[in-house]
């Protein structure tokens, strides 16, 4: 087919991709809301019943150096999967051979120039947006989302910031001219050459996803390195390999239809036990690393992984400052949500709520430090009242880790609130909490000096706001923190509040007491992350993102 037609039909959603990332205002490719409105009154069930035929089969992927196959799933709401994957053991005969592949598919993928590169990859979240409703069946059961989060997190929003990256990486790579005239004035006739310049890929490109946010975690980097020239490898997390196995099916099969050799994206799936990421991401073909997950793995590979640009995203302490409000009943609802979505298990989510020991002054008087508590316990309370709704809100703890730091805290001194398990009417094995709170001194800073995550949080009483803020920024400088926010009616406060936050790297929230939460973020508006801070060395998306994914190499010759 046809690569020139193909660049026509994508060109306007790029150029509309591209002028959203300089206007940073509202702008979104793809509806979020499953509705039957929206995408027909078929398209749920015919995503459900697709997913549902990979279940207990072999995946129809094709990986160079695999060797048997390997099935590691099990949905957070009980199932087994049992879809089985090509392995790739972590031995250098198939690592090799993987790597191998990978890079004999780049010369003619970075021939195909920024345009063709770009139209591809849109070609690609057009069929991806088309299987959005499999896939979110896929997030869901891996992940722990419920359905409706999963569907808009894992599909229409990852999609937005996959575009996101491609419409970034197509921008700087077009900020190169092609070909140049080049003229120096000189005595007689001017020396005059001609200049060509050529945007060329690093090499290969490791993904290494992650449980809680299989697609949207890591699209942006798989786009960035793709669109940029770059084959990639991408390395699932093993019980989150689906919705990676179906975007690398979906990216091959486009690949092929364009004349491209699919080997330029692969999926290397592994046996818990095979260590595959730190085995390839140490090789010398490997270029550029994107990793989202712990902070011990993320610095491992900061460390060791020095032939290549590595771009990590890892834990961090979120904080909440409360000084003061003029709608207690409108905060403490909002942080409520934020504090049950998904359970507390995004990297967003807030953990550390200062409140000034003293009490806090809002719309209803003074309020003391036992009665704000209250007020954020009863709020989520009545968010999660009724079980029903309530799974809806939460789904389902994504592993034993996060339900065990929940379960430490049953005995807790200092309890505002205890976590209480709910039996989800449809998944009765699935494992579900409501957030817990627990009340602490600033003084005792070995509690809440380190991420404690899902749905924990430290309602934490301070000398001041002043000290807060203190150690809000001091806490941020050295454990990282994703997110902030900040609730006053002092002008003097939140201008303090916001000048922490830039001297400490971490994106601020001010008042948010409506249908915004923290936890949350806008493609082509919120950048995710800063890269200022310990929790990432990168942000979701920025120039610096997809820029350091390829060189310019230029030849020039006299004219």
């Amino acid at each position: 087919m046809a690569l020139g037609s193909l660049i026509d039909r994508h060109r306007d959603l790029l150029g509309r991709a591209e002028a959203a990332i300089g206007e940073r205002t509202y702008f979104s490719a793809y509806p979020e809301s499953p509705s039957p409105r929206v995408y027909g009154d078929t398209a749920a069930a015919e995503g459900q019943a697709a997913y549902e035929a990979h279940l207990g089969a072999d995946f129809p992927l094709e990986t160079p150096g695999a060797d048997g196959t390997v099935a590691t799933e099990t949905s957070p709401f009980g199932p087994e999967l049992g879809v089985r994957y090509p392995r790739v053991p972590a031995t250098d005969e198939a690592v090799t051979a993987l790597l191998a592949a990978a890079q004999a598919a780049i010369p003619a993928w970075r021939d195909a120039g920024a345009d063709g590169r770009a139209a591809v990859c849109l070609e690609v979240l057009a069929r991806l947006h088309g299987r959005i409703f499999e896939l979110a069946q896929a997030v869901m059961h891996t992940s722990g989302q419920a359905f409706v989060m999963a569907f808009q997190a894992g599909g229409a929003h990852a999609l937005d910031r996959a575009l996101e990256a491609v419409a970034y990486a197509h921008a700087e790579q077009a900020r190169i001219p092609g070909e140049v005239l080049w003229e120096k004035p000189a005595k007689g006739a001017p020396l005059r050459m001609t200049k060509t310049f050529h945007v060329v890929p690093c090499g290969v490109a490791l993904v290494v996803g992650c449980n809680t946010f299989p697609t949207w975690n890591s699209w942006p980097g798989l786009f960035a390195s793709l669109s940029t020239g770059n084959a990639v490898v991408v390395k699932p997390h093993p019980k989150a390999v689906l919705p990676l196995a179906m975007t690398v099916q979906t990216i091959r099969e486009v690949l092929g239809e364009y004349g491209f050799d699919p080997d330029l994206v692969t999926l290397a799936a592994e046996d818990p036990a095979d260590g595959l990421a730190a085995v390839l991401a140490v090789r010398p073909e490997v270029r550029i690393v994107d990793f989202t997950g712990s902070t011990a793995f993320g610095s491992w590979l900061e460390e060791h992984a020095r032939q290549a640009v590595v771009f990590t995203e890892k834990s961090g302490l979120n904080t909440v400052v409360v000084d003061s409000t003029d709608d207690l009943q409108g905060l403490v609802n909002n942080l409520a949500f934020s504090l049950s979505l998904y359970t507390g298990q995004m990297c967003t989510a807030p953990q550390n709520v200062f409140v000034p020991r003293d009490g806090v002054l809002t719309d209803q008087g003074r309020v003391t430090f036992d009665e704000f508590g209250a007020a954020l316990a009863g709020a989520i309370d009545k968010l999660l009242g009724d079980d029903a709704r309530a799974v809806e809100i939460l789904g389902a703890v994504v592993n034993d880790g996060v339900r065990d730091r929940v379960d430490a805290l049953a005995g807790d001194g200092g309890t505002v609130l205890a976590a209480r398990t709910i039996r989800h009417p449809a998944w009765p094995d699935a494992t579900i909490r409501t957030p817990a709170v627990v009340a602490v001194d600033i003084a005792d800073e070995d509690r809440y000096s380190a991420e404690c995550f899902g749905p924990v949080s430290f309602l934490i009483a301070a000398d001041s706001t002043a000290q807060a803020l203190d150690r809000f920024a001091s806490s941020v400088r050295e454990h990282g923190g994703m997110t902030a926010s900040v609730y006053s009616t002092d002008p003097a406060v939140l201008d303090a509040a916001e000048q922490a936050a830039v001297e400490a790297g971490v994106p601020l929230s001010i008042n948010l007491t409506g249908g915004v939460f923290v936890n949350q973020s806008a493609a082509f508006s919120d950048f995710h992350g800063s890269g200022a801070n310990p929790a990432a060395n990168a942000c979701l998306t920025d120039a610096a993102f997809v820029a350091s994914r390829f060189r310019v190499v230029a030849a020039r010759r006299h004219t």
